[in-house]
């Protein structure tokens, strides 16, 4: 069972270093999940603890990750989550080398939900949102090219599907057209930083996970 990484706590929120493979909420489905882990840290002091899903990530994705331990706090952060106040930095490894160092990519994103897969459609299909991100290279190793992205909009699955539409799916990503072995139930994919201003403060509040430790990470920077 892998170990809970905790970035930051206080008496209002945890912050966690997810690992890719496991999914963010509690399920019936899974006996394992992100929650459950926080639920037990949580549990060393308190019998039961509040826990609210402040966000997710996709199993496949790890990094940055809260839970809100009062009904006030996710209350609060849903509002900034909703006025898009909070900013996440992913970073990713591709293979192919990205045509332009850095570039701003503007699609319409329509949700498959029955191959629970993202599609980048005509602006015109029914049901299309449109979906925004930029990106730059940051570094490159004999596996491929880091990227660090900035999501201007947070569509389903949207970094995966617009880097696949350009002709750059993330390492691992099968599901996006991959071609590259990657660690099982994983993507080269990493939630690397979070940052947002509390209401009541003009300075900003900034988180950062640690990029995992295996081969494909090993760049400079990381």
């Amino acid at each position: 069972m892998s170990k809970l990484e905790v970035i930051h706590e206080n008496k209002g929120y945890i912050v966690i270093n997810k690992v890719a493979g496991l999914i963010s909420e509690q399920s019936p489905f899974e006996e394992l999940t992100v929650e459950s882990q926080v639920q037990k840290h949580l549990q060393t002091s308190k019998r039961e603890p509040y826990i609210g899903v402040i966000h997710r990530l996709d199993r496949v994705t790890s990094g940055v990750l809260l839970f809100a331990k009062k009904k006030s706090v996710l209350v609060a952060f849903n509002e900034l989550f909703s006025s898009r106040k909070v900013q996440k930095t992913y970073w990713a490894i591709v293979h192919k080398k990205p045509a332009q160092n850095k570039e701003t990519l503007n699609h319409f994103l329509f949700k498959n939900n029955f191959k629970k897969q993202a599609e980048i459609v005509p602006a015109h299909t029914k049901g299309a949102q449109k979906c925004s991100l930029s990106y730059r290279v940051l570094e490159q190793n004999n596996l491929g090219y880091l990227l660090e992205i900035k999501p201007k909009t947070g569509r389903f699955h949207q970094i995966r599907a617009q880097l696949a539409h350009i002709g750059l799916p993330i390492i691992g990503d099968e599901k996006y057209g991959s071609d590259q072995k990657y660690l099982a139930l994983s993507i080269c994919l990493h939630a690397r930083k979070l940052t947002y201003t509390p209401v009541d403060s003009n300075d900003s509040v900034t988180y950062e996970a640690a990029a995992p430790s295996n081969k494909y990470w090993k760049f400079k920077s990381v």
